[in-house]
């Protein structure tokens, strides 16, 4: 879990963990910013470690530090403004147990119980286009009660396998923010393995959506957009050349 200043939110979301997880658990929380906390780290049943960054990273270099410090068979990658009302984890792991399955991530809702698009087909130059012109985010993938196998699912909730993780590398830690969930959604589905979305596990996203608001969020957001179809272009030469 990465805080930027939300410091308010991981401690709903912590407080949740305690009170839903059955299973042994770690929470490396990672400090971007310099900011005070309403807790502390002897504040719960489960080992907390807090790591402070001198000066701040981006989201992949967060969570591959955090990963190195982490011990577990399987490693979690959390946003502060998730909310869980069940342990989400039985399920999650269920799934992995697939040795196809590369990473697995709960249904994600926004606070009023409408499914958000957190699982999505690749973009395209035309549907960025389509988003570009206003056309309002829709689940591109129906949700009935039998898993989902999308493209990609969005970097709030992702569940890995330790060893999957680590052979991919991590994230590239290239994209400072955005489009790594992406890229190594791509890169798992390279190496012949699926993304799953199990619609019996619900997350609660208390979306802030600064890349909608903030100009630097939105030269972020189109910096690592064409990060990423400039790799995606690299790759299929590399396939046909």
């Amino acid at each position: 879990m990465v805080s930027h200043g939300q410091g308010a939110l991981a401690a709903a979301l912590l407080r949740d963990l305690a009170a839903c997880a059955t299973r042994p658990l770690e929470v490396i929380l990672t400090l971007n910013i310099e900011e005070s906390l309403p807790f502390a780290e002897g504040d719960f049943d489960f080992p907390l470690l807090m790591l402070r960054n001198a000066k701040r990273q981006g989201f992949g270099e967060n969570h591959n530090a955090a990963f190195r410090r982490s011990r577990g068979g399987m490693f979690c990658v959390l946003n502060p403004d998730v909310r869980l009302g069940s342990d989400p984890f039985p399920a999650l792991a269920s799934q992995l147990q697939d040795p196809r399955v590369g990473v697995a991530a709960p249904l994600i809702v926004n606070p009023q119980g409408e499914v958000e698009d957190s699982a999505r087909r690749f973009p395209t130059p035309l549907s960025i286009l389509g988003k570009a012109l206003g056309a309002k985010p829709r689940p591109e993938y129906e949700i009935g009660a039998e898993p989902v196998f999308p493209d990609w699912v969005a970097g709030m909730f992702m569940l890995f396998r330790r060893e999957v993780f680590e052979s991919l590398g991590g994230f590239d830690e290239r994209y400072f923010l955005y489009y790594e969930d992406v890229d190594l959604c791509a890169r798992l589905r390279a190496a012949g393995l699926e993304v799953v979305l199990e619609p019996g596990v619900r997350a609660i996203h208390q979306a802030r959506r600064e890349s909608h608001r903030n100009w630097r969020y939105r030269a972020w957001h189109l910096r690592s957009m064409l990060r990423f179809f400039l790799k995606q272009t690299r790759r299929s030469g590399a396939r046909h050349g």
